[in-house]
């Protein structure tokens, strides 16, 4: 046998092996995904609380200084609830005189050149559409219950993380030390330095993220208002969240306010935000994510996509939420251990990973 064909034989087998293991992997986390789900979120809400409790820490016991950083993070995120709920509350009137003249003005454009659509086209679509709702009135119940408790899964799962954070933020060192101390001597240094480096990735792509999706909400919150866009405030929330999904997200976000422009003010308001996409997109892409993320997650932008892709396949929008700093970490532990000062031995700092059990 050639020897080209022999070593492409032992890396395939072994590509194989590593393939079935990986798929066994996420097919066990696929019946536990909401488990994982409430610990991936544990982590961001313990990412994000660490520096605020260690800094109360400098004033309060470190129980009271975690509590107060999680009431304050709670109250923080219920008044941007109830601040979008107010302001939806007070144009709501508005907002209905606003997009009823917008949609005759649309379906009178449509009725003039070059698209010359029958006066009739849109009465015709909305009894289909009534006849539609009317058909399908049991499916539509069904759906919306099946909503209703996908709404009080998703509470329970949120419940759970924020159960996690609390004790990740108050003792996440303790916590890893418990878990290094269960495994063979050997492998402990090492794993305490992948978990080093994890946490640290993970903890800087968490704030640069919050950083870039504040930057672009802002952004994106005062030229709505400045263009007279209704529901600036809420819209801006929405890119805030969007935000969350690399290179997709905030195309996808301005593109809802870009209906909204359309149907409240017109074709012209419309390009101007459709505009509005591309000047965010290179400033997220130019500026913010070179001077933010680049000292944490190092992927090529081929890398981020794919990514993204990859995990939007796989799981859907929490796969493509939580695609690239899975690859970021394990880019990271792979660069880490690759170092020659990986023999050294010793606990892990206090940029530690907090997970584990103990």
């Amino acid at each position: 046998m050639p020897a080209l064909l022999r070593t492409a034989a032992a890396y395939a087998w072994r590509l194989i092996a590593v393939g079935v293991v990986v798929r066994v992997a996420f097919s066990v986390l696929g019946q536990f995904h909401r488990i994982a789900v409430a610990v991936f979120l544990g982590l961001v809400i313990a990412a994000v609380l660490r520096p605020v409790a260690g800094l109360l820490t400098r004033f309060l016991p470190r129980p009271l200084a975690v509590a107060v950083a999680l009431v304050g993070g709670i109250a923080l995120v219920l008044g941007a609830l109830a601040l979008v709920g107010e302001t939806v509350a007070d144009q709501r009137s508005g907002l209905e005189r606003e997009f009823v003249a917008g949609i005759d003005r649309i379906e009178r454009r449509l009725e003039e050149p070059p698209f010359r659509l029958p006066a009739d086209a849109f009465a015709d679509l909305q009894s289909r559409i009534g006849r539609v709702l009317s058909d399908h009135r049991s499916t539509l119940i069904s759906t919306a219950l099946s909503g209703a408790s996908r709404l009080l899964e998703g509470l329970t799962v949120l419940a759970l993380a924020v159960f996690c954070a609390v004790f990740f933020t108050h003792s996440g060192e303790r916590q890893w030390q418990w878990l290094c101390d269960q495994l063979p001597t050997g492998a402990r240094q090492r794993v305490t330095v992948a978990g080093r480096a994890a946490w640290r990735t993970f903890t800087g792509y968490t704030h640069g993220i919050l950083l870039v999706a504040g930057t672009n909400a802002v952004l994106v919150g005062i030229a709505l208002f400045v263009l007279g866009v209704p529901l600036a405030v809420p819209l801006a929330l929405l890119e805030f969240l969007a935000a969350f999904i690399p290179l997709i997200g905030s195309p996808i976000a301005l593109a809802v306010a870009a209906v909204v422009a359309l149907a409240s003010k017109g074709p012209l308001i419309a390009l101007v935000v459709v505009a509005l996409i591309v000047v965010i997109g290179q400033i997220e892409g130019h500026v913010l994510h070179p001077l933010v993320m680049s000292w944490a997650v190092r992927l090529h932008p081929v890398v981020v996509a794919l990514a993204v892709v990859g995990g939007a396949v796989a799981a859907g929008v929490i796969g493509a939420v939580v695609a690239v700093p899975l690859v970021a970490v394990v880019w990271s532990v792979c660069q880490a251990l690759r170092e020659p000062g990986t023999s050294h031995t010793g606990p892990p700092a206090a940029d530690s990973p907090p997970p584990a059990g103990g």
